[in-house]
This record gives C-alpha cells, structure tokens and sequence, in this order.
C-alpha cells in the first residue's frame, strides 16, 4: 500500500467490502491516544446503523487488514454510527445534508474568520455556500479544516 498514511490507506481497503454490505463508510481515524493506538470506522445507511452492522463492519475490517498487514503497531478497533453530528467530508456528504445546519471551521482565516456556523444551501464545484445570519459565505473546500453537522434541538 506505499506510504499513504493508514487512514487512508484503511478507507481504500474497506470501502468496497463496506459497500458489498450496503454500508456507507463516513470517516476513518487512526491515532494515539494515551499509550494505545485507536482505529475508528465510521458506518452509515439509511435508517441508521445497528449493532450487527457495526459486527459486520468489524470483522470485515479487521480481516482485511490481518491480511493486507497494512498497520504495524497493536491497535484497538472501533466501529461505530457517525452520530448525531457526523463529519462532512465528501462532497457527496454535502449534497445530502443541504438545508441542514452545519458548522465549518477553515484551515486559515476567510473573509476574517475561521470558523462559520449556518444553513447549507448549496454544494457546487468543490465549493461549500452557507447562509450564516442572512448572508451567503462561498467557502472552498480545499480551505476547510473541518465541517460537521450542528445537532438542532
């Protein structure tokens, strides 16, 4: 698998398998945390993901990797739904949600500022359109940090 950081590296190995199952891979982390390396899969589908999906996901992933050998140290494997206020990333993540709430946080400042917070209106050419307080900010996704869904209560 060359030297693609595993996360990456991961997301290419399962994402077909995932799909075989009707699963949707939303996110893949690989990091540190304390004394132990932690994977994270993120899975979704229409009308939620349940435990047996998270089971499947786990044992597909962890097969594959056994056999790809693709991450050297002991690692703890997690599966799980999104949540509530999952991540956007793919620009097919965007289109879903437009009308939603979301929140942008960009890697550098724009228009004066980093982080944006407002409904989703559009997704067009790789580029993020967001009514934050009546006004319309055209944020390119190459410039984002971070986005994610803002739970409205």
């Amino acid at each position: 698998m060359g030297k693609a950081p595993v996360a990456q590296s991961v997301a290419e190995l399962i994402e077909p398998g995932l799909l075989a199952k009707g699963l949707e891979l939303v996110d893949v982390e690989f990091k540190k945390e304390g004394k132990t390396w932690i994977l994270r899969i993120f899975i979704d589908k229409d009308g939620g993901v349940t435990l047996e999906d998270c089971q499947k996901a786990s044992h597909l992933t962890g097969d594959l990797i056994e056999v790809e050998d693709i991450i050297e140290p002991v690692y703890t494997l997690e599966v799980s739904s999104p949540g509530l206020n999952r991540v956007l990333k793919k620009e097919k993540d965007f289109v879903k949600f437009i009308g939603k709430k979301i929140c942008v946080q960009c890697h550098a400042p724009l228009n004066g500022r980093k982080k944006f917070t407002g409904n989703l209106a559009d997704f067009k050419e790789e580029t993020i359109h967001l009514e934050v307080d009546g006004e319309t900010h055209t944020i390119p996704l190459n410039r984002v940090a971070k986005a994610n869904l803002v739970i409205e209560i």
